[in-house]
């Protein structure tokens, strides 16, 4: 993947919600003015994320972040690597610490992105995260070590993660979760 590559999935990328479309249209920006755009030392650069959801999409992955002591998806940064793609699959294996054969890539399509500002920790000052995020499904019955990046890692269900993220974006990865668990369910029915 490219540069290029990552703006024809935005390009071919829709939100219904308004506040993400925002953050699709910076993002084309961005990607399109900073050819150092995968690099952290560019101020504002692209990090991959991978939304982890059972096969019954009834539950998620979730990371407690060991510097932000926030809950989180899976994700990092691409350090380099333009295929963003690649960089979310590899942050889910490394942060929950399943092999990778037991993360499977739902859809290759962009799920949800968002820009968000990443405060001052440490020696990193502030930066800003243009984060594109994939859905990919694991069995939430195998057991998951997590990561040392990681305070804790857990499998919640979809109506616990509002009281431990109160996160937009997250939220709005929760209401896309439910939309598709509907449209499963409508298909089982008209079967």
């Amino acid at each position: 993947m490219h540069r290029l590559d990552l703006l024809r999935l935005l390009d071919d990328y829709n939100s219904p919600f308004m506040d993400e479309t925002g953050h699709v249209v910076r993002a084309r920006r961005w990607v399109t003015e900073h050819e150092d755009i995968f690099e952290r030392t560019n101020p504002v650069h692209v990090t991959g994320s991978a939304w982890v959801v059972n096969p019954a999409r009834t539950r998620v992955f979730m990371v407690h972040h060991g510097k932000l002591h926030q809950w989180f998806q899976p994700g990092g940064h691409a350090d380099g690597d333009n295929d963003v793609l690649r960089v979310a699959l590899k942050e889910a294996s490394e942060e929950s610490g399943l092999d990778p054969l037991h993360i499977g890539l739902v859809s290759d399509r962009i799920f949800d992105v968002d820009i968000h500002t990443v405060p001052t920790t440490g020696a990193a000052p502030a930066h800003s995260h243009i984060d594109i995020r994939f859905l990919v499904e694991a069995d939430d019955s195998l057991p998951v070590p997590g990561s040392h990046e990681s305070h804790e890692v857990r499998w919640f269900d979809l109506y616990e993660v509002s009281g431990f993220s109160r996160n937009r974006s997250t939220n709005r990865m929760l209401e896309k979760t439910r939309h598709l668990r509907n449209m499963t369910r409508q298909r089982v029915v008209r079967g």
